[in-house]
């Protein structure tokens, strides 16, 4: 016969229940909170627990700059503590011929910087764009700030990237920091952009946006501005840029100099190139916060409306700390931010982004650093064959095993493959959740289902 269990004994195994419940329902509330992703942030709040930058706080919410942050994320902040701010900020600016909008603009870089990362800074520093850029009145460059190593003596310096005059800053520490999204770093004195154009105001509406223009003034995108330009589909870009708007992964002289030989990109015929191009396009605007958050990693291209759903796409995710892209081929990684002025981002790669559909990887025997390379297809510099052709004669020469014969072009253009919206330019306030997390949750809930049942069990037993 089964024995009653006592009601005090039934209370104590409820009560372990109900705090096992507890416990998994506080680890999943913290692992939410540590997990990395695209939140706006309050940056008054967050500047408001450190007095010593009450006067730049001050400066911050009563300029237009503050609203210009609401919805961005993967920001630093170049904040001057009180005693380093010039007794009126406003006349400092206007002696040096810009506006203290444009000043503070300045000091918000549309990347997240952490100690360490400034710690690896190379020799010759890293171009990071600012606010300022998104205004449309900085010409070239000049939006951006060079961020050099300083030695021991403090962090890094800040100065503009132009010969012109500007001044310029030393990074005296971190402030503080929210991961992945807002990381505030004290200088040394307000920077004022160089070569302000003193004909600019805040009415004059922006530009439009010429993708072409914007790769030249970069001055390391030489090669895909020439592409570009020569190809005729910088047209179908700046058409593109109503509505979503458009992501375009640039990628730089350097990455084009660092092809391998056999990749024969060169020598594809126009038609091919362009598809190329429009491979390394997403039809929606996407800040580096929203592509670091991406909910949906694989993403479609320009090139996929030309082709079928599910072809030309890219693998996009985080990876140690940055954006990396795959495209089945080539694994490239985002190096910076060119240009973000909604609706248009434009960000460096690292690599050239060859699509799978024309490109395939090659095993090199022997190989010095690597065991594979890209290699285009033996029929790439020719024009598809039409489907009525007739088979090739038995005598007539293969590609080599390697090469995989590409697939042939898209005749007819399909229908638009419609986008997620960015992370962070969705409305109703909902949250976006890593997927790869979602298996981790599972197995949780499941564990804390079993273990309430094992305590419960005896509970039973009457």
């Amino acid at each position: 016969m089964r024995g009653q269990i006592p009601p005090v004994s039934r209370l104590v195994h409820l009560a372990a229940a109900i705090a096992l419940l507890a416990a998994a329902a506080a680890a999943a509330a913290e692992a939410a909170a540590r997990r990395p992703g695209a939140v706006a942030v309050n940056v008054t709040g967050v500047l408001s627990a450190f007095p010593d930058l009450a006067d730049f706080t001050r400066l911050l919410a009563s300029s237009p700059v503050l609203a210009e942050l609401a919805g961005r994320s993967s920001l630093t902040l170049l904040a001057v503590p009180n005693g380093n701010l010039p007794q009126s900020p406003s006349a400092f600016a206007a002696a040096s011929g810009a506006d203290l909008a444009d000043v503070l603009r300045y000091h918000v870089l549309l990347e997240y910087l952490a100690p360490a990362d400034l710690r690896r800074l190379p020799a010759s520093g890293k171009l990071v764009t600012t606010l300022f850029q998104t205004t449309g009145r900085a010409p070239a460059d000049l939006g951006a700030v060079n961020v050099t190593a300083a030695g021991r003596a403090a962090l890094a310096v800040v100065r503009s990237p132009a010969p012109l005059p500007g001044s310029n800053a030393t990074v005296l520490g971190a402030i503080t920091a929210v991961p992945y999204n807002l990381s505030v770093l004290a200088v040394d004195g307000l920077i004022v952009p160089s070569g302000f154009d003193l004909a600019a105001s805040e009415t004059r509406p922006p530009a439009a946006v010429n993708i072409t223009r914007v790769l030249a003034d970069a001055r390391a995108f030489n090669v895909a501005a020439s592409m570009l330009e020569a190809s005729g589909v910088a047209g179908e870009f700046e058409a593109d840029e109503r509505g979503a708007g458009i992501t375009v992964f640039a990628p730089t002289d350097d990455a084009f100099a660092g092809l391998p030989s056999g990749d024969r990109l060169q020598s594809l015929p126009a038609e091919r190139k362009a598809v190329v191009l429009r491979f390394h396009v997403l039809h929606s605007y996407y800040p580096l916060g929203s592509l670091e958050s991406i909910v949906n990693p694989v993403q479609p291209t320009l090139a996929t409306e030309f082709s079928n759903a599910g072809r030309f796409t890219l693998n996009i995710t985080r990876a140690n700390g940055s954006v990396a892209i795959d495209t089945g081929v080539v694994q490239a990684t985002i190096t910076r931010t060119v240009f973000d002025q909604n609706p248009v981002a434009v960000f460096a790669v690292s690599k050239v982004l060859l699509p799978k559909e024309m490109f395939t990887r090659t095993e090199v025997p022997g190989g010095a650093d690597s065991s594979s390379v890209v290699a285009a297809t033996a029929a790439a510099s020719s024009p598809p064959p039409a489907a009525a052709s007739s088979p090739p004669p038995a005598a007539a020469s293969s590609p080599p095993p390697a090469a995989a014969a590409p697939e042939a072009a898209e005749s007819a253009r399909t229908p638009p493959t419609k986008l997620s919206s960015p992370p962070a330019l969705r409305g109703g306030g909902g949250q976006d959740y890593d997927t790869a997390s979602a298996p981790a949750r599972a197995r949780t809930g499941w564990r804390c289902i079993a273990l309430v049942y094992l305590v419960l069990l005896p509970l039973r037993l009457v």
